[in-house]
């Protein structure tokens, strides 16, 4: 007991929301101190980190053969242990200066459908990176916190966040999920959903950045009246030479409609599966939509339209995830009731 007190003396306790597409940190009594992308760049023979975050990112896709470019987070929890803990490692000693004397407390945020071994996957690999004590938190709940919903009262909230790997939807009442609903359906499905169709349409193939781009820049889930076009760049598959081609939103719009309807059947489905007097509360309190897939153009209308509850977006829909696991922070006795056992 002392000696975790004489730990937490030289350690500033973080939250973390550990995302297949982006990792962002927040340091309690700093704010958010990180937001890098979930990249680790290794030596192939060494296996020796050479680049974590955007540096890493940078090379996706344009490494030599002795140097791998790994997203080590898929479908929002650990596929490669190794590299996850070296990347939480990097990013502790980044936060705390690089110092070599820390042990802090870390809560993670983990997907509201993952399963007990990866539950203990993603404790053992912060344990390993340095943590002196690991709490998880489902990340609906953690957004709900961040987006100021009154969780602790007997009153029901809904929560939709739309992530890099998976949408967890949530219905919240008592400091408590009610019902929830995950599935594997994110941005990083939306991007695969582009390459498949410019790749089927064009013969075209783009990388994955080049289809995130495309979903930013033209991406809807609502039909809107702008028809806009970008230039997209890959590789021609039949002669094998760098190839240019114009593509307009409608097409985007069409190639996102799978994984966008996939997000609304789980919203849909939560709705069905919740208590009626819940229900009661939803429709006056609306749902609450947050993470990076919330900023496609059209998601709050589309699911207006789909569920006829009121959608408001998130404050800041990017980082409701690591804001509301840092507030958890400054509440202990909140913490122990949320947290997953």
């Amino acid at each position: 007991m002392l000696w975790n007190y004489f730990l937490g003396l030289f350690s500033n306790d973080l939250a973390i929301d550990l995302g297949t597409a982006n990792t962002l940190v927040y340091v309690k009594g700093r704010g958010i101190v990180a937001n890098e992308p979930s990249v680790v760049a290794i030596a192939q023979n060494s296996k020796k980190v050479l680049a974590v975050g955007k540096d890493a990112r940078d090379m996706l896709g344009k490494t030599p053969a002795s140097i791998s470019a790994i997203r080590p987070m898929k479908d929002g929890v650990i596929a490669d242990f190794e590299i996850t803990e070296e990347m939480l490692r990097y990013f502790i000693h980044k936060v705390h200066n690089r110092r070599a004397l820390v042990s802090p407390r870390i809560i993670v945020c983990v997907p509201s459908g993952i399963t007990p071994v990866e539950q203990r996957a993603v404790r053992d690999a912060a344990m390993s990176a340095g943590a002196r004590e690991v709490y998880l938190i489902e990340e609906p709940m953690a957004a709900a916190i961040g987006a100021g919903l009154p969780i602790t009262e007997a009153n029901g909230n809904m929560v939709v966040d739309i992530g890099g790997g998976t949408t967890d939807v949530a219905i919240i009442s008592l400091a408590g999920i009610v019902f929830s609903q995950s599935v594997r359906v994110g941005g990083d499905k939306m991007d695969e959903a582009i390459v498949q169709n410019i790749k089927r349409k064009y013969n075209l193939l783009i990388g994955e950045r080049m289809a995130e781009k495309v979903k930013i820049e033209l991406g809807s889930a609502f039909p809107i009246a702008e028809g806009n076009t970008m230039e997209v760049k890959g590789r021609d598959l039949v002669s094998g030479i760098p190839k240019t081609v114009v593509i307009d939103d409608e097409e985007v719009r069409a190639a996102l409609a799978e994984p966008v309807a996939q997000i609304v059947e789980a919203v849909k489905f939560a709705l069905e599966n919740t208590p009626p007097e819940l229900s009661a509360d939803i429709v006056d309190n609306g749902m609450m939509v947050a993470g990076g897939g919330a900023l496609l153009t059209g998601m709050e209308a589309l699911l207006r339209e789909a569920t006829g509850v009121p959608v408001a977006l998130a404050p800041d829909p990017l980082c409701a995830v690591v804001v509301g696991t840092g507030k958890a922070l400054d509440e202990l006795e909140l913490l122990r009731q949320i947290s997953v056992d």
